[in-house]
């Protein structure tokens, strides 16, 4: 099948600090391209957390499993997501019980997140105190770091290989690597104050059941082909947002990937993709989840309407921050992600605007030309969409539903 001739491919990017609202566009793209639709989460891993709610009223928060599954998407995990069993086996679970069995691939060459690398992340957050990083306590960016060292990495690939080579590569983390990374980390004393945990036969055991416990409900592959049929619409979804990018975020408040169109590329290369649709997606304001600057940050929900059942205040990010939409930000963070796909990959960007029915005629304060501006949500939405291209209209969401989102049948063309 040609270029031409191909299916259509899209790519949801958060243009923020994450939490925009790419789990309800993804879901809502998936619906509107039908059976036959593949989600490819193309970075980060568990620490997603994609919100998606059906017209008939289920709510799931996805991890690992595309935000497309409701819609009857399948999922591809491409080689540039790390895999945490412990997460996906409870999301397996969770969505067992809402009726949704995923359908599942994964490239083998992607990473695995272990227990150990969980508890690292836990530990020193934990012992930053008030000079904590912002980070979610999955052990994401533990593994990307671990798996720098040949001796301590794993992927995918090893669930089908000898299990006795499994289980003494994580008997080997949890000796060695943990204790000389909390040693580099600055903090040596906490192997000694959680040794036993550390050490546990049986949480060994456990973590090696459940690594394997996988393949049961993802089917392993070579390469990105053997998952993605020619003639499948492909959702790319991203995880985080621009703002928290490894090469462009503010370190060391950052994500350990690449949260634009850097991976898409990549994978977009290994299917023969010569074009595609990004959809970038912003709040009507801007919220941050974790420690980090925040510009235009305000002490209050940008209006009395504010909902999220989903970032709620926890151990490792606290509460919730919000500040105003810098449309010279936003637009400057989606040009500079445009930029890496020049000469490799046609894309043809779109803005989705989300959160608009929490100011119901009330006037949204955002940033413009360095001043604090304010108008109506329609007019913010507009606004961001003209930063981002010339003459279309953005996709404009009004609830957590995918029928609440405006201006969709413009998004989806071939």
């Amino acid at each position: 099948m040609s270029t031409a001739e191909r299916a259509p491919a899209f790519a949801v990017i958060g243009a923020g600090y994450g939490d925009e609202g790419k789990g309800v566009v993804t879901d809502a793209l998936a619906d509107r391209l039908g059976a036959g639709t593949v989600v490819i989460r193309h970075n980060g891993g568990a620490q997603a957390g994609h919100t998606v709610t059906t017209p008939d009223g289920r709510r799931h928060v996805f991890h690992h499993v595309g935000s497309g599954s409701f819609a009857g998407a399948s999922t591809f995990l491409s080689r540039h997501f790390a895999s945490n069993p412990i997460v996906l086996a409870e999301e397996i679970a969770a969505l067992a019980q809402l009726g949704v069995a995923p359908r599942i691939r994964a490239d083998e060459r992607g990473l695995l997140t272990t227990p150990w690398d969980m508890m690292i992340n836990q530990f020193v957050e934990e012992a930053r105190g008030g000079g904590r990083h912002g980070s979610c306590g999955l052990g994401f960016g533990e593994t990307i770091e671990r798996n720098l060292n040949p001796a301590f990495a794993t992927d995918l690939a090893m669930l089908r290989g000898d299990l006795g080579r499994l289980r003494d590569r994580f008997d080997r983390i949890r000796r060695e690597w943990v204790p000389a990374r909390l040693t580099r980390l600055g903090h040596p004393g906490l192997y000694l104050r959680h040794r036993d945990l550390i050490l546990s036969e049986e949480g060994l055991e456990r973590a090696v059941a459940l690594a394997v416990g996988m393949l049961a409900h993802v089917d392993l592959v070579g390469r990105p082909s053997e998952a993605v049929a020619p003639d499948a619409p492909i959702v790319f979804e991203g995880a985080q947002g621009l703002m928290l990018d490894q090469d462009r975020g503010a370190f060391p408040h950052v994500t350990r990937s690449n949260t634009g169109l850097a991976n898409v590329l990549d994978v977009a290369g290994e299917l023969g993709l010569g074009r595609l649709q990004a959809v970038y997606a912003t709040r009507a304001y801007v919220t941050r989840h974790g420690a980090g600057p925040l510009a235009y940050e305000q002490a209050a929900p940008p209006s009395p309407l504010f909902a999220d059942a989903t970032n709620r205040p926890n151990p490792w990010q606290g509460q919730l921050r919000f500040g105003r939409l810098d449309l010279d930000v936003l637009g400057g963070a989606i040009r500079a992600d445009l930029s890496d796909a020049e000469g490799r990959l046609q894309v043809e960007p779109r803005l989705a605007m989300t959160c608009l029915d929490q100011f119901e005629g009330r006037p949204v304060s955002s940033v413009s030309g360095g001043r604090i501006v304010q108008g109506p949500a329609e007019r913010l939405a507009e606004a961001a969409a003209a930063m981002v291209s010339d003459g279309n209209l953005p996709l404009s969401s009004y609830g957590p539903s995918r029928t609440t989102l405006c201006n969709l049948a413009a998004e989806v063309k071939a």
